[in-house]
């Protein structure tokens, strides 16, 4: 194989007479670069004495391409934009698109969207799907690239991280909380509404036991499907709600909500990001993993 070396003139020199060519002005083309116009007119003048022969004349105070230029700068800006494509797709290879997360819908609201603007503030080119429809991802079949799963962290060949663990512990509206006039007793709970979401490992039950109250069947309660509308719920003044951690952290920094007690349970679940393992080193999926751990990691 004969390697053939290619002769070619310093890249700036060729940038300054592409840019001059496409505005037959010395002064916009260094605008447009961001040098002197002395500089353009240097470049412009090196390269023409590397060619042989001039690429501009100037005709009643114009700027103007020469035959040799007129064949020149077409070829030479066609080719600027090969190479500005080119890197374009190597720099955002893997990192642009399109990134599909399934979350649970009160997760979701209440602690991953108000922060999501600053993901997207640091990754613009990555264009976030949620998702909180149907059972746990099937990650062969349903087109998503990374979940949030509430539980054990106990998924089979899952690659496992840990987001957020819980704390649970009453919460009412500040309205509700000042009913009473004096600190709430533990007794006080009997005479509102318990506002319960069902299936999750430690509820109102485990809380109820832990402090020595009574059994949850000795309440007045109200179920909900989803957290958010027990949190809603509870926020409007309808009863007390059992908070976990992550999704009334914002309400109580607020002052929407109160902890009318100081005892907290620890749950046994957490909030964990799952993905394949060969999902792990994509680059659009390793920054919005590493973005959240980090949000977690600030709370």
């Amino acid at each position: 194989m004969v390697c053939v070396m290619r002769k070619l003139p310093p890249l700036n020199w060729l940038r300054a007479f592409e840019t001059a060519g496409r505005h037959l002005n010395f002064t916009r083309a260094a605008e447009e670069l961001g040098v002197t116009q002395a500089a353009v007119s240097q470049h412009v003048k090196a390269l023409e004495g590397f060619l042989g022969m001039p690429l501009f004349r100037r005709t009643h105070q114009r700027l103007v391409l020469t035959d040799a230029g007129e064949v020149f700068l077409p070829k030479l800006s066609g080719s600027f934009e090969l190479m500005s494509a080119a890197t374009s797709e190597v720099l955002s290879y893997g990192i642009d698109g399109g990134l599909t997360v399934r979350v649970p819908s009160s997760f979701s609201t209440k602690w991953l969207i108000p922060r999501l603007e600053r993901f997207h503030a640091a990754y613009p080119d990555i264009d976030i799907r949620l998702t909180s429809l149907g059972q746990e991802a099937n990650f062969s079949n349903d087109n998503v690239d990374l979940e949030i799963r509430n539980g054990f962290g106990d998924w089979d060949a899952l690659e496992v991280k840990l987001l957020i663990r819980e704390e649970i512990f009453p919460v009412c509206s500040r309205h509700l909380f000042n009913q009473r006039g004096r600190k709430w007793r533990y007794q006080d709970l009997a005479e509102t509404t318990l506002l319960d979401v069902p299936g999750y490992a430690e509820g109102w039950e485990a809380w109820l036991s832990e402090v020595g109250a009574m059994s949850f069947s000795d309440y007045s309660s109200v179920s909900f499907d989803q957290s958010m509308m027990a949190i809603q719920a509870a926020v409007s003044g309808m009863g007390v709600a059992l908070g976990r951690s992550p999704l009334v952290e914002d309400e109580l920094q607020s002052g929407r909500l109160i902890a009318p007690f100081d005892a907290k349970l620890k749950s046994s679940s957490a909030y964990y990001i799952v993905c394949p393992p060969e999902y792990s080193d994509r680059p659009r999926i390793k920054a919005f993993l590493n973005w959240l751990l980090g949000e977690a990691e600030a709370r």
